[in-house]
């Protein structure tokens, strides 16, 4: 069995949005599009109460993309995003979720943040996506979404750890910092991943 996990397609994340990832509409087409390709379809969604300690709004004086120890934790500060109820948290209306068994929700700890869909920064505690999926019977999953260098990167890291065939379906997420996440990639091939090309 073979799950799409489609992270944080969010209105925060998407042009106009308060955390844009650059070009990040530009891949929901075919994030659409691929869903028919997989046994399971499940989401993440960024989903932080407010004032979250990541946000560069909770330390005054501080500001956005500076980094800090949180909690023993090194925590890029980010704009406000994705808070819980706004319309920004929502996914995007341009996708379509017809085919999303379940939505995992991460970021909900006020103090810690979380990139992977699987874990909290700090592997404290699990959104339950791991269980799902191996209640399901999935052997192996393809990651898209955004952004690449972050949310995407750890869930993919995470789903390798756990034991999944792991791919990152390479034109379907976009990164924040390209060369950041160019250096993330290869890591993620060092370790075992594959990078899936969904246009052939």
């Amino acid at each position: 069995m073979r799950a799409l996990i489609i992270v944080d397609i969010q209105h925060d994340f998407l042009p106009g949005g308060a955390l844009a990832v650059p070009r990040g509409n530009e891949i929901v087409p075919l994030v659409n599009r691929i869903q028919q390709d997989f046994d399971v379809v499940v989401a993440t969604q960024d989903w932080h109460p407010a004032g979250h300690k990541s946000f560069a709004s909770a330390h005054p004086g501080r500001n956005p993309f500076e980094s800090i120890d949180l909690e023993g934790l090194e925590q890029t500060l980010w704009p406000d995003h994705c808070v819980q109820d706004t319309a920004g948290a929502q996914l995007s209306d341009a996708l379509d979720t017809r085919r999303v068994e379940a939505i995992f929700r991460k970021g909900t700890e006020l103090s810690i943040d979380s990139y992977s869909g699987f874990f909290d920064n700090g592997k404290r505690k699990n959104t339950g996506l791991a269980g799902y999926l191996r209640d399901k019977g999935v052997t192996d999953v393809a990651v898209c979404g955004l952004a690449a260098d972050y949310c995407v990167y750890f869930t993919a890291m995470d789903a390798l750890q756990l034991g999944f065939g792991t791919s990152i379906v390479a034109d379907a997420v976009r990164p924040i910092d390209e060369a950041g996440y160019i250096a993330k990639q290869a890591t993620f091939l060092e370790h075992g991943g594959r990078l899936l090309d969904a246009s052939a």
